[in-house]
């Protein structure tokens, strides 16, 4: 048997194995010998299960685990977080991180809970380097990065013999105060330094602030609020084996995507070309697999009212075909629902019309606030998105959507027209029929948004 198939087996056998009651422990972790262990993992509608798993496992495991126990896509974003509850921080535990040691570096913790979501964000910088990377914070000692060839950014990181830095302001608080003072950080292989003379790098300036093999690097969930940070923006250095408020090295950046660099170049720092080997595992698996993999290039428009199916190559065709095809759907859903003795029309319409409801990217009441923080959960790269009900006009919808590492709210308006009812972003130039055919469309058309739909923002039930 091969190694892929013995890996599948053996995720098989612990799916097969029943879930223990959740009031098992209040704890993170119970011991039931040497080598098995009942962990508890949660999902962000709070929901938890309680499993039995082996010492050994490692993060990529339980997803898998978990995603072939509730029928999820595989798109590699599933991610496990170590959420300090006490603290108000979080982190990505790396796919290949045992999950047993995370935990045992705190002990029978109760505030430490383990938490399953997507993260589209996780691995991306693989992808679009830049995007995580402004220019003006990346120097290679005393080489600026815009000298250098952008598709060797990454490589920049992942070889050891190579000095990137990482520099600019970010507010500290200092160590048994309420205060934060903003100060010039390096960030370098070697680890964290603050300069006590304004943007000065001389070593005899640079104060050295912590490395990275024994600590870990978290984001803060309330920074404001919670530490008293002057922005949102915070995150924090933590020592593995403590938990106390006074170990913390507390950060706090200007902006999300100041953040996000700082983030970033400390994972890469601290684990290197594991993250990589991390990334392109299962891009190697896919190419392994008989299985043919979908480009979003190879997606196209069809036409397939006529008697044989066409591809639609005229941009602006595309809009009113799918629009006509909408409007044919809905005739036919209505006649056959009259036929059958169903509701007044005016009911028909609105069942048609509540169809969305069951689409996974929908989320009813969902204030704005709440969407802002469930994408930035999920991953602040372009194209994630939710809809929702608008909390101003109940007759309405809001498609939230995330570009350039900002979210930005578009208002849905109803559009009613000879006696039919549209959905529309722009007063009614662009019109659908339901919001799953505005979803779809935009999905593969940029239309009047900055970026197309890419990846729905879900939450599932364990």
């Amino acid at each position: 048997m091969c190694l892929r198939c013995m890996r599948r087996a053996a995720f098989t056998m612990l799916c097969s194995q029943p879930y223990i009651s959740c009031r098992a422990s209040a704890n993170a972790q119970v011991c039931l010998s040497p080598n098995r262990w009942v962990i508890k993992v949660y999902s962000e509608d709070n929901t938890s299960r309680a499993i039995e798993v082996p010492s050994d496992i490692t993060a990529q495991d339980i997803c898998q685990l978990f995603i072939l126990k509730n029928h999820c896509i595989d798109d590699h974003s599933w991610t496990l977080f170590e959420q300090l509850s006490h603290l108000g921080i979080e982190r990505t535990i790396e796919d290949h991180e045992s999950v047993m040691e995370v935990q045992s570096g705190l002990g029978m913790d109760a505030n430490s809970r383990l938490c399953f979501r997507k993260n589209y964000a996780k691995y991306e910088f693989f992808r679009k380097p830049l995007d995580f990377f402004p220019e003006k914070m990346v120097s290679v000692g005393s080489e600026a990065s815009e000298m250098m060839d952008h598709s060797q950014l990454i490589q920049m990181f992942l070889n050891s013999n190579m000095c990137p830095e990482i520099h600019g302001y970010l507010h500290a608080k200092e160590q048994g105060k309420k205060f934060w003072k903003k100060s010039y950080f390096v960030l370098r292989r070697s680890g964290l330094y603050v300069s006590n003379k304004g943007e000065s790098k001389e070593p005899r300036h640079l104060q050295f602030i912590a490395e990275f093999s024994d600590n870990d690097v978290y984001t803060l969930l309330s920074a404001r609020k919670m530490h008293g940070a002057p922005t949102d923006y915070g995150f924090c250095i933590k020592p593995n084996k403590s938990s106390s408020p006074r170990d913390l090295r507390l950060l706090c950046a200007e902006e999300e995507q100041v953040r996000t660099c700082w983030v970033t170049a400390m994972r890469l720092f601290k684990y290197g070309m594991q993250l990589y080997q991390n990334f392109i595992q299962p891009h190697q698996k896919q190419r392994d697999s008989p299985m043919r993999s979908i480009s979003e290039n190879s997606l196209v428009a069809m036409d397939f009212s006529g008697h044989k199916s066409r591809v639609i190559e005229n941009p602006s065709e595309v809009l009113s075909v799918a629009v006509e095809e909408g409007l044919s759907w809905r005739r036919k859903s209505c006649h056959r629902l009259s036929a059958h003795g169903s509701p007044s029309s005016s009911q028909t319409s609105m069942s048609s019309f509540a169809i969305h409801t069951t689409q996974p990217w929908f989320h009813s009441r969902l204030s704005r606030d709440d969407a802002h923080r469930l994408i930035a959960q999920q991953g602040l790269i372009d194209g994630v998105f939710l809809l929702r009900d608008s909390q101003s006009n109940p007759k309405t919808f809001v498609l939230s959507l995330c570009h350039t590492q900002r979210i930005k709210h578009f208002q849905i308006l109803p559009v009613e027209e000879d006696g039919e009812q549209f959905f529309s972003m722009d007063d009614g130039q662009t019109r659908f029929s339901d919001l799953i055919q505005l979803v779809e469309f935009h999905q593969l058309n940029r239309g009047i948004l900055p970026c197309r739909l890419k990846h729905h923002c879900a939450r599932i039930t364990l």
